[in-house]
């Protein structure tokens, strides 16, 4: 390995921060991911600083997330207002802002960039070559794998998004996948090599989330005891499903009215979301079931572990997840999941031990599932049983080791390679398969 130290890493997240509330506007499991796996590479004598697009006048320039874990706000475009699809025009000011904090120090202040998300990619690409360190980077979600799994009048993603993607799998000298599916779809859709990939799985905080008082739980929410739950926790939009969780509900109360079922959806619109705010609201009216349904604002950790302790089952039944960290927090707290086999909910859930995986979207595959998995109240405790066993083989702190491996492999062969040329194999391989699928650059 790499005789290089590695002392400080640069974790660029532009389009949310670290320390907003998953679940409000864009912030979700990325947010939490890289803000924990921070604290535990910190933990490791690793200096994290986080570089993410400042959105509120009242943000500090820097601020201390944790021991060893800094967050740098850096100014790129109007604080407020900018849509993500906008983001892309505010690279070269997020990158400006980069660069100059860095050049504010002596050459090599930073041993590694670690990008997240396409947008932080191609701002680590330029960092990479500018400062002469690896470049490390995780997509969380890949375009390509979304538009193929659209939900009904969802928007696809742009074809420049694409684009963007593939120049980074090819510029980037690790890159990390939270499955050896992701990985075989960087491989297969976007031409990367197979020997520059780490599989390296997210994780949940073990210590917060875990199984606890189940009655406690309800009466802080103000549940009745007697009723059966199903949560959902995420961000209101066509990507995440909730109304497939809401047509399922109504299947499964009208085969059974006498059935004491109560939905708990919690979280606040998002992405495409934002155009119908209140459109799971109207469902349920629409769907006859308004009385059965508790409609929560995002629930900060503390208190999140709570709905996850008052439910029955926590419903994941997303169009796309790269992973899903909900499936492993819930599971960890205790309480089986329903989720889509899709992505990484695959491997998040054991169908059958801890939960239960349903392929497709269709009302009543989802309603025959959930009732099947809320009336056997038998076969439901095993799972709850099971659940946080499976959990604990996912930790921040397994995710951490992962990392540093990765990085640690990014230095080895930094160090001894060149970084890929414009016409090297691994980048035209890539973008010969990109036009083949109608995406030009």
């Amino acid at each position: 390995m790499s005789g290089r130290q590695l002392n400080r890493v640069a974790v660029l997240s532009l389009h949310t921060s670290p320390l907003a509330q998953p679940g409000v506007g864009d912030a979700g499991g990325m947010n939490v991911y890289v803000l924990q796996s921070a604290k535990e590479l910190a933990k490791r004598g690793v200096e994290v600083e986080i570089f993410t697009r400042a959105t509120s006048s009242s943000d500090e320039p820097l601020s201390e997330a944790a021991p060893g874990v800094w967050v740098r706000n850096i100014v790129a475009g109007p604080f407020e207002g900018l849509d993500k699809q906008d983001l892309p025009t505010q690279l070269c000011a997020f990158a400006a802002g980069v660069l100059r904090e860095e050049a504010r120090h002596d050459a090599g202040y930073y041993d590694l960039v670690h990008s997240h998300y396409w947008l932080s990619g191609q701002v680590g690409w330029l960092a990479r070559d500018r400062w002469g360190v690896p470049l490390v980077h995780t997509a969380h979600t890949l375009a390509a794998v979304k538009n193929a799994s659209l939900a009904a009048g969802d928007s696809p993603e742009p074809a420049a998004r694409q684009i963007g993607e593939q120049q980074v799998v090819a510029e980037a000298d690790r890159l990390i996948a939270n499955t050896s599916e992701e990985a075989k779809q960087l491989i297969e859709i976007y031409g990367a090599t197979p020997e520059s990939i780490d599989v390296v799985a997210p994780g949940a905080d073990l210590t917060r989330y875990r199984p606890g008082d189940k009655s406690a739980a309800r009466s802080e929410f103000g549940i009745d005891p007697r009723e059966t739950v199903v949560a959902f926790v995420g961000r209101i939009q066509p990507l995440k499903a909730p109304d497939v969780l809401l047509r399922a509900a109504a299947e499964v109360v009208a085969r059974d009215p006498s059935l004491p079922l109560r939905i708990l959806v919690v979280g606040g619109p998002s992405g495409s979301g934002l155009d119908r705010p209140d459109s799971l609201i109207d469902l349920a009216e629409v769907l006859g079931i308004s009385a059965r349904v508790t409609f929560l604002p995002p629930q900060p950790s503390e208190r999140l572990v709570q709905i996850y302790r008052a439910a029955d089952v926590v419903a994941v039944p997303s169009y796309n997840e790269s992973f899903g960290l909900v499936a492993i927090e819930a599971q960890a707290s205790g309480t089986p999941v329903i989720a889509a086999d899709v992505g990484g909910l695959g491997v998040a859930v054991r169908s059958g031990e801890t939960g239960v995986l349903v392929q497709g979207h269709r009302t009543a595959d989802w309603a025959t599932a959930l009732a099947n998995m809320v009336t056997d109240r038998d076969a439901l405790a095993a799972m709850a049983s099971r659940a946080p066993i499976h959990a604990a083989d996912f930790s921040w702190e397994h995710t951490a080791e992962g990392l540093l491996g990765s990085y640690r492999a990014a230095q080895f062969h930094f160090d001894r390679h060149e970084a890929p040329s414009e016409f090297s194999p691994r980048r035209t391989r890539g973008l010969s398969k990109l036009r083949r699928a109608g995406v030009t650059a």
